[in-house]
């Protein structure tokens, strides 16, 4: 699957903003995407750091129009993790030497509230 098709809609309710100061972004992801799907998607969708995914599934409300009944659609919805504080990787190279390497992530998703 494209990532486009992974990540739906970003989730954009009270809760949701509250998390967005400790990393956290909620979407309305595919139903059928695994963690490992949905953390590389959004990835390479924002460039950010994925930590780690937190996903539900979320049953649909019945609904009534006039004398008919209904139900909306039960949809999946995950938590990103992302990492607001990233920092250079170092490591030993050939001959002790060490080296830095600095990765170019974001600490936010500015698309998230449409920005």
């Amino acid at each position: 699957m494209k990532p486009e098709e992974i990540i739906i809609a970003p989730v954009v309710t009270e809760k949701s903003n509250d998390e967005l100061q400790e990393g956290k972004y909620t979407f309305k992801v595919n139903r059928n995407a695994t963690k490992v799907e949905i953390a590389k998607a959004v990835e390479k969708l924002f460039e950010v750091k994925v930590l780690k995914v937190n996903t539900m599934n979320v049953n649909g409300k019945k609904k009534r129009v006039g004398y008919h009944l209904g139900k909306t659609s039960d949809w999946k919805k995950a938590i990103v993790t992302i990492d607001t504080d990233p920092q250079d990787v170092t490591y030993l190279a050939k001959g002790g030497k060490e080296t830095k390497i600095s990765k170019k992530y974001k600490d936010s998703i500015e698309e998230f509230m449409g920005a």
